[in-house]
C-alpha cells in the first residue's frame, strides 16, 4: 500500500464533512422523516429487490447482524415489512415490503428526488455537467479494486472535436502540478497540436485518444519525422487511469501503425524525470540514443532521445 499524505487525508475528510451537511444526512431523521440514513437505504434495497434474504441485506450493506435485526424488528412492528422462511433455504429469513412499506419508500424516494432537484437547480447546466463528470471520476477511482488485478475496460479511438483541446489542457495541468513546469510547456503542446492539425498527412500520421467510461484519459500521436522515420509524441495518461496499462496500449498502437505505414524507425524525445513513461518506452523496445542537459519550462532538465528500429530482424538460421 502506498503512503498517503496527511494533507490528502485532511482534504477527503473536509470534503466529507462539507457534503454530508449539504445533502442533509446529519439530521436526526433523513428528509424530515423518522428514518435514519441506514433505514432509508434498507427500504431502498427492499423496494428494488422485491424480496431478499436478511443475510444478503447484511452482506450487501455491511451491517452488524444485531443492528440489522433491530431495524427489521422496528419495520415489522410498524407494518412496513413481512418476513418468512426462504424458499431455497428454510434456515434463512426472507424479507419483503408490505403495501404500507412501499408507500413509505415512495414518499422517501419523492422527497430525495426533490432535494436533489433543488440542489442542482441552483447551478447552470455547464456546472451540473462538470459535477456529474466529477462524480463519475470518483466512482471510477474508488470502485476500482486496488489489488484484485481486475481490468477496467478502456478503448482507443480517433480524436473527436474537443479532444485536441483536452490534450493541451491536461498536459499543462498535469506537468504543472507534478513537475512545476511553467506556461512555456503549454505553449509547446499547443504548437505541436496546431501543426498537426494544419499539416497532417492522413496516410502517414495519426493520433489516438484513450477513453474510460466515455471520458478521455490518455493520448498519443504518431507523426512523420522524415521519409523513413516516425516520431511518437504527446503520450499522456491521466492519473485517474494510471495502472490500467493504457500507456503501454497507446505506445503499442503507435508502433503498430508506424510499422504498417512503412516507417523504418521511430524516435521520441522525453526528459529523464518522466520515469513512468521511460519504463513504458523501454518495455516497448526503445533504446536511449542521446542525453543532454537543458533548461526548459522553468526547470533544469535532462532531455533524452529514444529510438526503435521497425525493420523486422531476420531469423538466425543457425539457431
Amino acid at each position: 500500500m502506498s503512503t498517503v499524505a496527511a494533507a490528502d487525508i485532511a482534504a477527503v475528510r473536509a470534503f466529507n464533512r462539507r457534503y454530508t451537511a449539504v445533502i442533509g444526512v446529519l439530521g436526526e431523521g433523513l428528509l424530515d422523516t423518522d428514518y435514519s440514513l441506514t433505514e432509508a437505504r434498507i427500504l431502498f434495497e427492499l423496494a428494488t429487490s422485491g424480496s431478499t434474504e436478511a443475510i444478503r441485506l447484511r452482506h450487501d450493506l455491511d451491517l452488524d447482524p444485531g443492528y440489522l435485526s433491530r431495524i427489521l424488528t422496528r419495520f415489522k412492528n410498524k407494518g412496513l415489512i413481512e418476513t418468512g422462511r426462504s424458499s431455497t433455504d428454510a434456515r434463512r429469513q426472507e424479507v419483503r415490503l408490505t403495501d404500507r412499506g412501499r408507500a413509505e419508500f415512495a414518499e422517501l424516494n419523492h422527497r430525495s428526488g426533490e432535494d436533489v432537484r433543488k440542489l442542482l437547480g441552483t447551478h447552470s447546466p455547464t456546472d451540473r455537467l462538470q459535477l456529474l463528470k466529477a462524480m463519475q471520476l470518483i466512482h471510477r477511482i474508488l470502485d476500482r479494486p486496488a489489488d484484485s488485478g481486475a481490468a477496467t475496460p478502456f478503448v482507443l479511438r480517433d480524436p473527436e472535436p474537443g479532444d485536441y483541446g483536452w490534450v493541451v489542457k491536461r498536459h499543462a495541468e498535469l506537468y504543472t502540478a507534478e513537475y512545476g513546469w511553467d506556461t512555456t510547456y503549454e505553449a509547446l503542446i499547443a504548437r505541436i497540436i496546431a501543426d498537426y492539425l494544419d499539416n497532417r498527412d492522413e496516410r502517414r500520421e495519426r493520433a489516438w485518444i484513450a477513453e474510460v467510461g466515455g471520458e478521455p484519459v490518455g493520448s498519443v500521436f504518431c507523426v512523420a519525422d522524415g521519409e523513413h522515420t516516425a516520431r511518437l509524441r504527446l503520450l499522456l495518461v491521466d492519473p485517474s487511469a494510471r495502472g490500467l496499462r493504457i500507456g503501454s496500449a497507446l505506445v503499442e498502437q503507435c508502433l503498430r501503425f508506424a510499422a504498417e505505414t512503412g516507417y523504418r524507425e521511430i524516435v521520441l524525445w522525453t526528459n529523464d524525470v518522466l520515469a513512468s513513461a521511460r519504463h513504458i518506452y523501454e518495455r516497448a523496445g526503445f533504446e536511449l540514443a542521446d542525453s543532454y542537459e537543458h533548461h526548459s519550462f522553468g526547470a533544469d532538465l535532462v532531455g533524452q532521445t529514444w529510438r526503435k528500429s521497425l525493420i523486422p530482424t531476420a531469423p538466425d538460421i543457425h539457431a
